[in-house]
């Protein structure tokens, strides 16, 4: 296997251990909100606390990055990861739990960043879309955490047992796979990229990060307020709650592994327009009904929705012609992860004058945002499957990695 190609699994085992964790603790969000009697508007704070700590961590990430490297910022994220998650469960007080919240955003953010850079290089480097692919793993391990809180409620394991366990077997298998960080090449630049330390996006590149910011801030919602919801609207139980979050998981992973013959067919363009759609449509299910079941199928349909968008507005960033692809990807995931962490506290604070309901509303008027967006990643944005948009001096070494790849 050839260092590319180890790189590549690398990425794939960082992405899933960053979505374990972030669905243990999404998944476990009832129990933490019935321990601190919190209401939503509280809830909102903490949340808020939460994203505080991702949006801190951005431009500290990117300086380090620029002074470690992606893979060795990722490796060091990794180690401290789950040891804030577990502080989360031995919080005994609300000012605790709001300092163990912060250091758990901090991380969250810093590694979300990390992995992105990450993961664009090798993509990158071997001339294939690998983006889609990525975020499913990310999806797929959200959902494996989350499901693992149903089976924590039902045998009545507690937050520390259940955050710790987890924390120690997922790092010890993304460590393993992480191994010695390499030394990294620096990003290719274009005749077009200058090599100033700050680059202002373009209009463009900024209309991208508002599609992804409008996605995001659902996707953040359905992490943290998906149970609360169920057990709200459905009068389901804590254990079947964490089910909605999953669901929402699995259709993602699904999606998002289909990611790259669904864009080669119909373009990053229609692609977006079509899947704000259908998240429009499965929020407005959800909303309109109170049996689990179809509240479940409309959850589905919103990870359905949400699933391709992320990875095509990566690839859209890594692309720019106007500035180089680490400064295109700070500029995206600012938006894109400020979204995601913001919109909990967002919806917490509109469920608190206006209901649950009406906050979800607001996520699918969002989820239209980007089908009126859409054409703005049509821009720069290499079709899946297409090597052309590789930089020219690389491509020699992309030839012999293709060969090699296709190869394993």
């Amino acid at each position: 296997m050839t260092g590319v190609a180890r790189q590549r699994w690398a990425v794939v085992f960082i992405f899933a251990f960053n979505g374990l964790l972030f669905g243990v603790w999404a998944g476990r969000i009832p129990a933490i909100k019935e321990t601190f009697s919190l209401d939503s508007s509280s809830l909102g704070v903490l949340l808020l606390v939460l994203a505080g700590g991702a949006i801190v961590s951005f431009p500290v990430a990117g300086m380090l990055s620029e002074k470690l490297g992606v893979q060795k910022l990722t490796t060091i994220c990794a180690w401290g990861y789950g040891p804030a998650l577990v502080t989360v469960s031995l919080a005994s007080s609300l000012p605790t739990l709001a300092a163990a919240l912060f250091l758990f955003g901090m991380l969250h953010g810093a590694m979300d960043f990390a992995m992105n850079g990450w993961g664009a290089k090798v993509e990158r480097r071997l001339c294939r879309s690998l983006m889609p692919f990525f975020h499913a793993m990310f999806s797929l391990g959200a959902g494996i955490g989350a499901t693992t809180g149903y089976f924590a409620v039902r045998l009545e394991i507690s937050t520390f047992t259940h955050f710790s366990s987890i924390s120690v077997l997922g790092a010890a298998l993304t460590l393993a796979a992480i191994g010695k960080p390499q030394d990294e090449r620096p990003w290719p630049t274009t005749a077009n990229q200058g090599a100033s330390r700050f680059e202002w996006p373009s209009l463009t590149l900024l209309l991208v990060g508002l599609v992804a910011f409008s996605v995001s801030m659902g996707e953040g919602a359905m992490a943290d307020w998906s149970a609360v919801f169920l057990k709200a609207s459905t009068g389901t139980g804590e254990a079947q709650a964490a089910l909605g979050y999953a669901a929402f998981s699995a259709a993602m992973v699904a999606t998002r592994l289909a990611g790259s013959r669904i864009v080669t067919s119909l373009g990053p363009a229609l692609t977006t327009r079509l899947s704000g759609g259908i998240a429009c449509a499965g929020l407005f299910l959800t909303v309109s009904s109170s049996a689990l079941g179809v509240s479940l199928i409309g959850f589905s349909l919103v990870g359905i929705g949400y699933a391709v968008v992320m990875p095509l507005v990566f690839a859209r960033a890594a692309n720019d012609e106007r500035i180089q692809p680490g400064h295109a990807i700070a500029a995206v995931s600012t938006l894109a992860y400020g979204g995601m962490l913001l919109g909990p506290p967002l919806v917490g604070f509109v469920a608190s004058f206006a209901g649950l309901h009406s906050a979800f509303l607001m996520l699918a008027l969002l989820a239209l945002l980007a089908v009126l967006l859409a054409p703005k990643l049509a821009v720069h944005t290499p079709s899946y499957g297409n090597t052309t948009h590789t930089s020219p001096d690389l491509e020699p070494e992309n030839r012999a990695r293709r060969s090699a790849t296709r190869a394993e």
